[in-house]
């Protein structure tokens, strides 16, 4: 093959500018190393979408908006959920849209692979696109889009079994699912909500979220059946949204195996970010019995997208929202949360943390002794790369008030940011009000108890402006932060209000996996 063959060559100034953006970028201090960010452009919003595992490879799409163009779909791969491969990108504007907003993904039987996206703008809906075999570099849309229609913006308008008028969503569709040899997919209804269930005289049941259950015999007709599963207003408020969802069976443990008898569903609201419903999947209704969140301060942790991977494991990505001001003037924004797996714990709740494999990427190793730390110490935790590192602690709380680690200090104490566990309130901590100079500078609250004689087992991920914090996999915050100073790069270990016992303190650095 000649250069001719693919096209124009390529001139010199090209090579110089690609050159330039990746030196750039890679001289950004704010840019992370190993979670995924958008590679140049504008990721906002930055959704992770289009996730599917198959022969080995796991792909995933990022919603981003290309300059010169319209929202697109960028497409990556990984062996490994580190180290991604960049393909074209998978969809974009054309073939009766101008523009692909959310949506998720699926592999049929025969090895092709779906992709569900909300078609942009207008009353448009809901679109597919195929792609046939791997590496999955083509990709169709089909020609029976919008395989869902629209009768104005997001929202399909009908009519019900007595004639009375209906209002569906038709946006943010979930992945598809298949079911004795049925398909399955859902639909977001914060267009709904946004027209008729905010008011105040809004019947019950078109207040806070919803989600819309439709079937298909054959990917392309596709039939409104009805509401998925009904709200209960003490776990959610009238005020949310359903809208990015993921539907999938829970398996039984970390390292994935047999699927447990319960499924995940797993959403946003616009207003208070990713949470997510356990419940039993019971015919084509689905039975919540728990909820929880994955961001309570505000919606930092966003737009879920997951899948179940060769070994049974769930897993998922988030959008980390709290992109700093120029992102343009960068080259590029958009930064993932770390791929966690998930699973259902012992007491039918659910159980995260990152994937074993992130573990590949430790090196230099540090060690301290086990230690007693009493009221107003700092323990400095000596030799630890501050900007790209993970912390591992075991600790015996004891009868101290406050407990946990800061990182990303200055040396005078003007930049850090603040971990900890709260046993008065029991709850993680993640105090970002002296965490630099942008950013949402707020604290966030996630409810966490110990159980009786428990220790408390945090790890902490630093990765340039990024800091996620996992307790006893049973709870987890991830959060954005801009340190101004080059040098708030230490770490130190705190305990208030009493004394605590450190078990193991243990730290890594973790190797770049970004290829830039």
């Amino acid at each position: 093959m000649t250069s001719s063959d693919i096209g124009e060559n390529v001139s010199e100034e090209v090579v110089k500018s690609a050159r330039w953006l990746r030196e750039r970028l890679l001289a950004d201090s704010w840019r992370p190393r190993y979670h995924f960010c958008t590679p140049e452009d504008m990721g906002e919003p930055g959704d992770p979408n289009g996730a599917f595992y198959h022969h080995g490879r796991y792909h995933l799409m990022y919603l981003y908006k290309r300059t010169g163009g319209g929202f697109c779909w960028g497409h990556i791969s990984s062996a490994d959920l580190l180290h991604w491969r960049h393909h074209p990108d998978a969809i974009g504007p054309g073939g009766g849209d101008e523009g692909c907003f959310s949506g998720g993904a699926f592999v049929d039987d025969d090895g092709a692979a779906y992709l569900s996206y909300w078609m942009l703008w207008g009353a448009l809906g809901i679109g597919l696109a195929r792609s046939a075999a791997p590496p999955y570099d083509v990709w169709e849309k089909s020609s029976a889009n919008p395989v869902i229609r629209s009768t104005e913006f997001g929202i399909t308008e009908t009519v019900d079994a007595d004639g009375a008028p209906l209002l569906l969503g038709s946006a943010d569709p979930s992945n598809i699912w298949k079911k004795e040899g049925r398909y399955y997919m859902l639909t977001g209804n914060l267009l709904v909500l946004n027209k008729i269930g905010r008011a105040p005289e809004a019947p019950l049941s078109e207040r806070g979220d919803r989600l819309y259950l439709f079937e298909a015999a054959d990917m392309e007709t596709w039939e409104y059946r009805h509401i998925f599963y009904e709200r209960k207003p003490e776990w959610t408020q009238s005020s949310e949204d359903n809208m990015c969802p993921s539907f999938l069976p829970l398996p039984k443990s970390a390292e994935g195996g047999a699927a447990s008898d319960k499924h995940l569903l797993l959403f946003i609201s616009h207003n208070l970010g990713c949470q997510y419903y356990v419940g039993t999947y019971q015919g084509d209704h689905f039975l919540p019995e728990s909820h929880g969140r994955m961001t309570w301060a505000d919606n930092t942790y966003f737009a879920p997208e997951a899948l179940i991977d060769g070994k049974g494991r769930q897993i998922m990505w988030a959008w980390l929202t709290d992109n700093p001001g120029g992102d343009k003037e960068k080259g590029w924004s958009g930064v993932f949360g770390l791929p966690r797996t998930l699973w259902l714990g012992d007491d039918n709740t659910l159980r995260m943390k990152p994937v074993q494999e992130i573990e590949s990427l430790r090196y230099h190793p540090l060690n301290w002794l086990e230690s007693v730390v009493g009221e107003g110490t700092a323990f400095p935790l000596e030799g630890v790369v501050g900007d790209a590192c993970e912390l591992s602690l075991e600790i015996e709380v004891g009868d101290a008030k406050r407990v946990g680690v800061k990182a990303r200090c200055a040396p005078d104490g003007s930049e850090e940011t603040t971990i900890y566990y709260d046993a008065e309130t029991q709850e993680l901590v993640f105090d970002a009000t002296r965490s630099g100079v942008a950013g949402r500078k707020i604290v966030e609250r996630a409810p966490f108890a110990l159980r009786p004689n428990e220790t408390l087992h945090l790890r902490v991920f630093v990765d340039c402006s990024v800091i996620e914090v996992y307790a006893n996999e049973r709870q987890a915050i991830g959060r954005r932060v801009f340190p101004g100073r080059a040098d708030s790069l230490s770490a130190a270990l705190f305990v208030e209000g009493g004394s605590a016992r450190f078990l193991s303190i243990q730290a890594w650095e973790i190797a770049p996996s970004n290829p830039y």
